[in-house]
């Protein structure tokens, strides 16, 4: 079963998250609410999908993603964010996102681009 890490400095999301993926059948290892404590809970934890907000303090999701990528290449990263502009998607894809996801999502939504990445729990 795929173990997922988020990423995201508000507790509702994370809740939310959380809850919507564990009732899916995923193995949600980890939470983190910073950039920098997800950073080091990926080398800690080593899990399959990290889901990072994008907008964060301190070190947003896009350098959370180089940082995770640094370590890994292979790291199969997915931004989950309220930034729905096509320039930000743009940038979040050729910086090694596998996915996007715009909140508030839909849990269809949220487990189609799951899947995509993962595959089944």
């Amino acid at each position: 079963m795929p173990g997922i890490l988020i990423i995201d400095d508000t507790e509702f999301d994370r809740n939310l998250l959380h809850t919507t993926l564990s009732s899916l059948g995923y193995n949600v290892i980890g939470s983190a609410s910073s950039g920098r404590e997800g950073v080091d809970l990926f080398l800690q934890l080593k899990p399959d999908l990290v889901i990072t907000d994008l907008v964060m303090p301190e070190m947003n999701g896009i350098e959370t993603l180089r940082e995770i990528k640094k370590h890994d290449p292979n790291a199969k990263v997915m931004i989950c964010s309220t930034a729905d502009q096509e320039a930000m998607i743009s940038l979040a894809k050729r910086t090694g996102a596998r996915g996007y996801i715009v909140k508030p999502y839909q849990t269809e939504s949220l487990l189609t681009a799951v899947k995509k990445i993962v595959g089944e729990p």
